[in-house]
């Protein structure tokens, strides 16, 4: 059966990325190399997958069919403070959609993510009860 989500980040510049996700966001990794080429593989913690419509959204406006990345917190003004002391950059928010708070977070050598401070029950929750 399906174990975990594996999430992709396509870059430019991998290991400016991966030295992003290693010390500025602070996620735990492996090296999963065959040498010394420092293929860093990160957890991300617990995970959900969300399915989005194209459109026509209820504002009559749609979205292009992609992938999007999002990370999940508990208090993103304080998140954002302690990643801006560590060198991140943001270039949005903190910003209401509605679903919750969200920041995008720039990735060196990436796309943007998503910072999301929920205010909706998360599927991750409901696993663990």
């Amino acid at each position: 059966m399906i174990l975990a989500c594996h999430t992709l980040v396509y870059s430019d510049d991998a290991e400016a990325t991966r030295a992003f996700f290693r010390d500025v966001i602070g996620f735990p990794h492996v090296d999963a190399g065959t040498g010394d080429d420092g293929w860093l593989i990160f957890a991300t913690g617990p995970s959900e997958l969300g399915v989005h419509p194209t459109g026509p959204m209820h504002d009559g406006s749609t979205s292009a069919r992609h992938h999007a990345i999002s990370f999940v917190v508990d208090d993103l003004d304080a998140t954002m403070a302690e990643l801006r002391d560590r060198g991140a950059e943001f270039s949005s928010g903190p910003d209401d959609h509605g679903y919750g708070i969200v920041a995008m977070v720039q990735v060196p050598g990436a796309d943007d993510v998503q910072l999301y401070q929920p205010r909706h029950r998360t599927a991750y929750d409901a696993a663990e009860a």
